[in-house]
C-alpha cells in the first residue's frame, strides 16, 4: 500500500487525528519564509515524543547548512529530517554522522527538466527523495504548502531513474491523488492543504483521503 504521510500538523489533537486515519508518518514544520504550518520546535519535540514509536514523524527544515539542520534535529528529536531547501554548507556525511539513527529527505521542488539532475545527485546521499511544487528561486522562497500540483511526468522520470524511493506532495487532494499514483507509482504521498479546512486538520477530508488510496475509482 502506498504510505501516506500528513504534514503540517501542528497539535497532539491532530497527530491523533492522523493517526486514527491510519497515516504512516506526520510532518512537523519548523520555522519556514513562508507557507503553513510552522510551529515552535518546543511543540515539535513534544508531539514527537507523544507519538513516538506509533508513526514516523518528520521535521521539516529549512536550515541550509549541515550544522543548522544537525542542531535542529537535535532539539525537536524527531525520527527523520525532511530538508526543504539546498544543503549549502556541510554535507550529507556531517549529518549521518552526527544523527546515524535519523532518515534523511530532500525534498525537490519540481519546475523544469533541471530538477530531474537535481533529484538525482540528491539520491546519492539520501535515503528519500519527497518531490514538492514549491518555488525556492523566489524573493520570498515558498518551500512547501503550496497546494499547488507540478508536472507528474516529471517526478515519474524522476522516480524511475532514482536510486531511493521517493514521495510526492504539492497539490494532492482526495479527488487527484489515486490519479497522481497512477502516473508517478510513489512509495508514498504527502498531503497537507489538501485534508485542511479554514486550516484546521478535517477528519473527513483526511479519511476521504485515505479512501481514496486505498478504494481508487
Amino acid at each position: 500500500m502506498t504510505r501516506v504521510k500528513i504534514c503540517c500538523i501542528a497539535t497532539i489533537e491532530e497527530a491523533e487525528l492522523a493517526i486514527a486515519a491510519g497515516v504512516w508518518a506526520i510532518g512537523l514544520v519548523g520555522k519556514m519564509p513562508s507557507g503553513p504550518g510552522p510551529i515552535a520546535d518546543e511543540l515539535i519535540a513534544k508531539i514527537a515524543e507523544h507519538v513516538r514509536g506509533r508513526v514516523e514523524t518528520f521535521l521539516l527544515t529549512s536550515e541550509q547548512s549541515a550544522a543548522a539542520i544537525i542542531s535542529h534535529a537535535q532539539r525537536t528529536r524527531t525520527t527523520t529530517i525532511q530538508i526543504v531547501d539546498t544543503l549549502t554548507e556541510g554535507t550529507y556525511a556531517d549529518i549521518r554522522r552526527a544523527l546515524p539513527e535519523v532518515k534523511l529527505v530532500q525534498v525537490i521542488h519540481v519546475e523544469d527538466e533541471t530538477s530531474i539532475d537535481e533529484a538525482l545527485a540528491a539520491a546519492e546521499h539520501v535515503d528519500y527523495l519527497l518531490l514538492d511544487s514549491g518555488r525556492p528561486k523566489l524573493q520570498v522562497k515558498e518551500l512547501g504548502g503550496t497546494g499547488r500540483v507540478h508536472d507528474w511526468q516529471l517526478s515519474k522520470t524522476i522516480r524511475e531513474r532514482s536510486r531511493v524511493p521517493l514521495f510526492l506532495a504539492g497539490g494532492l487532494n482526495p479527488d487527484n491523488v489515486a490519479e497522481a499514483i497512477r502516473i508517478v507509482e510513489p512509495l508514498g504521498v504527502d498531503v497537507c492543504s489538501g485534508v485542511r479546512r479554514d486550516g484546521k486538520l478535517d477528519e473527513g477530508k483526511a479519511t476521504l483521503f485515505i479512501n481514496s488510496i486505498l478504494t481508487p475509482n
